[in-house]
């Protein structure tokens, strides 16, 4: 199945990166979410982000107006929904919000439609078993900054058709991602090492082991990490790693995933990371 008109579910940070990239690739792109003002907030972003790689000569000037030309928003789900090849959900990491809205979904799009979900953790055989049609839904985990990682982890579960998996490993080069195949399981391979490795960080910090920028040095230059691992907290955001490891850590019976006292602590203080300006650094 080849798959042009796409439809993601969700404005906020990684929403709106998806959209981007899926734009970008000439595909005809809705982005829906609750409230106009969230809509217009995540196209913003979309646009101040073209702006740069035109600034650092990434893009071209017609490739950036080519990809703005793509997308639209609506805060009607029946609308954005409407002739979607692949629907990509994109809320919050609660899985009774994600059951809800792809219970919804499936009854406004079409049988061919294929629906994904871009959580990080929450098991997609659990999610799956909500659609009647289980067989066109996989996991898409996008990471962030979507525009600029080049991966795309995608998940299958028992019941993922070889036709839905075909059509996102072709989809993921036209959208300029590399896959990686990765059969359900708690936290798929990219969240459980990253969470894990981000957690013992935090349990560092706390314990006065090193500063927040020493421990992310040394996995920097020690181990060639692009980024160290409070610095990646800090920009996934520290509420949304508490999520992702508390449910790590009930689903694999591993206290290693359960968030420290001090992250705990600064999620309660409102410090979430780059989005609220401070974190375990100020940004």
């Amino acid at each position: 199945m080849s798959i042009h008109n796409v439809t993601v579910l969700g404005a906020g940070t990684m929403g709106h990166g998806i959209a981007h990239v899926c734009a970008q690739a000439n595909c005809m792109v809705k982005l829906f979410d609750i409230k106009e003002d969230l809509i217009q907030l995540g196209l913003s972003k979309i646009k101040a982000n073209l702006n740069k790689g035109v600034t650092r000569g990434k893009i071209t000037e017609n490739q950036r107006e080519l990809a703005l030309g793509n997308l639209s928003g609506t805060s009607s789900l029946a609308e954005a929904c409407q002739g979607a090849d692949l629907v990509i959900e994109a809320i919050p990491e609660i899985p009774s919000l994600k059951q809800e809205l792809l219970s919804k979904i499936e009854t406004l799009v079409s049988s061919e439609t294929i629906i994904g979900s871009n959580t990080s953790s929450i098991s997609i055989e659990t999610l799956a078993s909500f659609l009647n049609e289980p067989k066109r839904f996989i996991g898409t985990h996008f990471f962030n900054p979507v525009h600029i990682m080049k991966l795309l982890e995608i998940v299958y579960h028992p019941t993922t058709s070889e036709k839905t998996i075909t059509s996102l490993k072709e989809f993921s080069l036209k959208i300029n991602k590399e896959a990686i195949l990765v059969k359900n399981s708690p936290g798929f391979a990219t969240s459980r090492l990253g969470v894990a490795l981000g957690m013992e960080a935090i349990r560092m910090l706390e314990e006065q082991v090193a500063s927040a920028e020493d421990i992310d040095k040394a996995m920097v230059l020690g181990y060639r990490h692009p980024m160290g691992p409070l610095k990646l907290t800090d920009l996934v955001g520290l509420d949304v790693r508490k999520n992702i490891g508390e449910y790590l850590a009930r689903e694999l019976n591993n206290p290693a995933f359960s968030p420290p006292d001090l992250m705990l602590e600064l999620i309660e203080a409102g410090t979430l990371g780059q989005k609220t300006g401070k974190g375990f650094y100020s940004w």
